[in-house]
């Protein structure tokens, strides 16, 4: 039971990872006008990102200085994900090592 809860814990980590750098390479493309947020489609996608990120990305970035136009909030956040994976692989490997699994 554990380790499955274990896994479902790491899979969502590589989810919302997957996540913020998809919405970081649309933030990118959006910048640099490769694509327009007149498009419904884009727009709906960029809304939905937002939707699903800030709640994670906003405390960040009152913890974070401001850095003009470069927010470093969603690496923040990538690190801070795969500090969790980390410490949940450590999780298993100590469990699966004492003979708990």
């Amino acid at each position: 039971m554990l380790l499955a809860l274990i896994q479902i814990i790491g899979y969502l980590v590589t989810i919302v990872s997957t996540v913020v750098i998809v919405q970081f390479v649309l933030s990118l493309l959006i910048t640099f006008n490769v694509v327009s947020l007149s498009n419904n489609f884009v727009a709906s996608i960029w809304q939905s990102l937002n939707l699903i990120l800030d709640p994670m990305l906003k405390p960040i970035r009152k913890i974070m200085p401001d850095t003009g136009m470069i927010d470093f909030s969603p690496i923040v956040l990538i690190i801070g994900l795969r500090i969790i994976q980390m410490l949940l692989g450590g999780l298993y490997s100590d469990l699966y090592m004492s003979g708990a699994l």
